[in-house]
């Protein structure tokens, strides 16, 4: 017979996101579970953000020393690869959520181990690994924090080939001699730079090129500096067919004609939502489908209206709105304060900018692409403001005539461009180019989001002699205001 356990709040999901809304909903007053099948503290700690990050960071240093006289004639030997490794290992905790559960204990927030389906309308039924069957039913709130997936496109043999996906790329415990990559995005162009690094010979085909969500010439820098890196760029180009060789490497079928075989294959081309089987149809939602909700992550219908009454929240990947671990804890700590507030009979304004929305989804997110050069952007590119119907303005700067560039690296190149919207003078979108330019994003950030007239920005000195000074060389070149 199932046990049955009462709680005002359930959550689907312990990664970084769930555990956020858990967090928030807990301060709120409100008896909180987690549902997690996998690890507590999910795909950010132990396959993505952290993991990732980390494998990048020696070979950014190593490079970054190269670039500095002095340190480059004291650094000749090449990366220790099995300390990167080992390093990565430290920081996924081995794969053992025993820190993150206690986490978890002291913040309140009760854990159930299982893979949870919602049953009935704040019923949430979890099958554990050994069988055992917990019925958890909430008084208010339910919200799927379940994240994304890795997606596998229907290429043929691919499936059969089983190749990587970011979770083997981030985990392996050896090195590649080579490695193919499909995808042109964050996650395809950060492991060639990762893997180069390692001195893998690496091959990225990219059918679209690189990062071309971002301005045009951060994905221009990143391909010759790949080159420079020793990747193999095969740009406008994709796979028509894979097959695993004799020796069980892989055989990919270029359509130009032309045959790559490497050891390891990467495929880095997108995210599927992890909404399959946790009982969302029968509430009248399409099962692994995204989940479409207002701002404050309440799950809408096709009607456009809360799913049964307003109990249902989709915070995180599963909503489709900024696929970014910074961003899903940001919804997160909406949808918590939300669901508190409501809970205690409390009106909940979906207004802008307001206390239980996530407003910033919409055009002010911030995010860095950690190759080398890093990309750092928040906000609009130019051609989507153009879209969106703003008078622009577009101020390009080259990061490397900043007096500050030159203490950071030797021949520091780099750039930046910030967009503006001419009828309220205000900054719509900023994008850096160059090393260690995502520690310049959040002042960017705060100037987009705050929507700081470019009058009051002349006011924020930056210090000298810093690559931050870019900011007042934008602004020189945009010119005064008059006032």
């Amino acid at each position: 017979m199932s046990e049955i356990k009462d709680y005002d709040v359930i959550v689907l999901g312990a990664g970084a996101v769930g555990e956020n809304v858990a967090d928030r909903a807990v301060q709120g007053g409100l008896r909180t579970v987690i549902v997690e099948s996998e690890l507590v503290g999910g795909e950010c700690s132990y396959w993505a953000c952290m993991p990732s990050k980390t494998l990048l960071r020696s070979g950014a240093l190593l490079r970054a020393a190269q670039k500095v006289g002095g340190t480059r004639e004291a650094v000749t030997g090449p990366l220790d690869v099995a300390a990167v490794l080992k390093r990565r290992d430290d920081m996924t905790s081995n794969w053992n959520d025993s820190g993150q559960v206690e986490w978890l204990t002291g913040a309140g927030i009760d854990l159930e181990r299982g893979w949870g389906v919602i049953t009935a309308p704040r019923e949430v039924t979890v099958t554990a690994e050994d069988g055992t069957v917990t019925v958890l039913r909430a008084k208010h709130a339910v919200a799927v924090s379940t994240g994304s997936a890795a997606l596998m496109p229907d290429i043929p043999g691919l499936r059969e080939s089983e190749p990587w996906s970011s979770r083997e790329a981030t985990s392996a415990q050896r090195v590649p001699v080579s490695l193919a990559i499909l995808g042109g995005g964050v996650v395809a162009t950060e492991m060639a730079t990762a893997y180069a690094g390692f001195g893998t010979q690496v091959h990225l085909i990219a059918r679209s090129g690189l990062l071309t969500g971002d301005e045009p010439f951060a994905g221009e820098m990143v391909v010759e500096s790949l080159k420079k890196l020793g990747v193999t760029l095969h740009l406008y180009s994709g796979a028509e067919q894979v097959e695993r060789t004799e020796d069980e490497g892989f055989r990919i079928r270029l359509d130009d004609g032309s045959v790559l075989e490497t050891d390891e294959f990467l495929v880095a081309t997108g995210r599927l939502p992890r909404t399959f089987g946790i009982g969302l149809d029968a509430f009248g939602l399409e099962d692994g489908a995204w989940l479409d909700v207002d701002d404050s992550m309440r799950v809408l219908g096709a009607d456009g209206r809360p799913v049964d009454g307003g109990w249902l929240y989709g915070v995180g990947d599963v909503n489709h709105r900024a696929l970014l671990t910074h961003q899903g804890k940001y919804q997160a700590r909406a949808a918590g304060d939300a669901i508190a507030a409501r809970a205690h009979g409390h009106d909940v304004s979906l207004e802008p900018w307001g206390a239980f929305v996530a407003t910033a989804d919409h055009q002010a997110v911030p995010q860095v692409t950690f190759t080398d050069p890093e990309v750092a952007s928040v906000g609009l590119t130019a051609a989507r403001a153009e879209k969106a119907g703003y008078r622009i303005r577009v101020v390009d700067y080259d990061i490397g005539s900043v007096a500050g560039a030159h203490v950071v690296a030797d021949g520091y190149e780099g750039k930046a461009r910030m967009v503006v919207d001419e009828d309220r003078g205000v900054v719509l979108g900023v994008t850096f180019v160059g090393q260690d330019v995502g520690e310049l994003l959040h002042s960017a950030t705060v100037a987009v989001v705050g929507e700081v007239p470019l009058d009051r920005l002349w006011h924020a000195v930056p210090s000298y002699p810093t690559v931050s000074e870019v900011w007042l060389r934008l602004l020189e070149t945009y010119g005064r205001p008059e006032k």
